[in-house]
């Protein structure tokens, strides 16, 4: 795996201009300026017409005000004050959203070229769609591409008992549902995305659609706060939220067996589709790490 991820757009020309969905993005971020440029870049360098963005800082002591003020004219906003931290940013910036769609992409991670017109290129052929996800990149701090991670249809039975089916990093969320359903739950620190994608995937006619493509970048880096999910707090809130929404699937089937037919799930996808040595490359690091 090589490569870095560039910026620009090569979509715009084979997509409608007068029928492009308004996405709203928001960036939390606390002392990150030295990633947080090349998040802001990975969204305007896009060229999306119809955009709004919002960069909601918890008041850093780095270099972030300089670079917000450099970017001042092409954000809708942004803020530098005392939060209760990201999962109270992020829900700042989505109660500011006016968007038909909502994603937040952290100071740290960015967007992949394209992205934002593969969501719309995808809503003009699914306009019901409520939320769109696409793949992601593993990506190091030079922006140097380390692994892809491709994701199957959503299941709300996989995400409940495998874990997490979909990556915040390539995410877009109706923002009338959110409205309706509630935002971010900001009792998590570390599982907010995946407690709103549980959430709305035992929901009864929430619909999700997988666009093949990759549209986001984790970041792996040492001051990540990612990089703590393994942590006791990380488990636990995962546990939780698991336990939460369990009985409103209503399944016979044991974790277990869940469990399993996740992996099955996920190897018939990808060989169904060709894609034989991406199931090559992830058996063997399975095999490898256990």
């Amino acid at each position: 795996m090589s490569g870095t991820l560039a910026s620009g757009n090569s979509l715009e020309s084979t997509l409608e201009p007068g029928k492009l969905p308004k996405l709203t993005i928001v960036t939390p971020s606390y002392n990150q300026a030295d990633f947080l440029e090349r998040t802001i870049l990975s969204v305007i360098n896009q060229q999306y017409p119809n955009l709004e963005y919002f960069v909601i800082d918890g008041g850093s002591t780095d270099g972030t005000r300089a670079i917000l003020e450099k970017y001042t004219d092409y954000l809708t906003g942004w803020v530098m004050e005392k939060d209760n931290g990201q999962t109270d940013a992020i829900n700042k910036g989505f109660r500011r959203a006016t968007g038909d769609y909502v994603a937040y992409q952290n100071s740290d991670d960015i967007f992949a070229p394209d992205a934002l017109w593969r969501v719309a290129e995808a809503w003009q052929k699914a306009p019901e769609t409520d939320v769109f996800y696409g793949d992601m990149y593993i990506i190091n701090e030079q922006d140097v591409i380390l692994e892809e991670l491709r994701v199957p249809s959503f299941s709300a039975g996989c995400q409940i008992h495998e874990g997490m089916q979909i990556f915040n990093q390539s995410l877009f969320i109706r923002r009338s549902l959110l409205a309706e359903t509630g935002w971010l739950d900001e009792s998590l620190r570390f599982v907010m995305d995946y407690e709103i994608v549980t959430r709305l995937g035992v929901r009864s006619g929430v619909r999700f659609k997988q666009v093949p493509g990759f549209w986001g970048g984790f970041r792996i880096q040492p001051d990540a706060k990612s990089s703590q999910i393994a942590t006791s707090v990380g488990l636990i809130e995962h546990k939780q939220v698991s336990e939460r929404y369990e009985p409103q699937l209503n399944s016979q089937f044991s974790g277990n067996l869940w469990r399993r037919y996740s992996r099955m799930r996920k190897l018939l996808w990808f060989l169904v589709r060709g894609q034989f040595s991406y199931m090559y490359h992830r058996l063997t690091l399975r095999k490898f790490n256990g």
